[in-house]
């Protein structure tokens, strides 16, 4: 089994950043695929930013990218999710997600979620 424990939402004014951790305890050498995912209210949960940890390769969602990087720390088994030029419509619940295969997307483990308002 594999805990999530996610950290940094906030809020910040449209153009500002934040920093979303996400720390993973338990079995986390079993994981080859992370990711980040958000949910606006009244919307469905959406994906945002994914990592391979075996070649560490990275995709996003057209929305982010240029914007939002997903990065790891592998001493600290964290994950990242470094947000610049925010808008009002990044305002969502984020959360990270794990799993165990790399050909499946990363929704076998769930953090509880952080909030991220953009607003001035």
């Amino acid at each position: 089994q594999v805990q999530l424990v996610e950290s940094g939402g906030g809020l910040v004014q449209p153009g500002g950043s934040l920093r979303l951790s996400c720390v993973a305890s338990g079995r986390s050498d079993t994981l080859s695929h992370m990711g980040w995912f958000r949910q606006a209210p009244g919307k469905e949960r959406e994906f945002v930013a994914g990592l391979f940890v075996t070649d560490g390769k990275t995709y996003y969602a057209d929305s982010v990218n240029g914007r939002f990087t997903i990065f790891r720390d592998n001493v600290k088994n964290t994950l990242f999710l470094q947000m610049n030029r925010l808008k009002p419509e990044d305002t969502a619940v984020y959360y990270c997600g794990m799993g165990r295969s790399s050909s499946r997307p990363p929704t076998e483990y769930w953090g509880q979620g952080t909030q991220v308002t953009v607003s001035s």
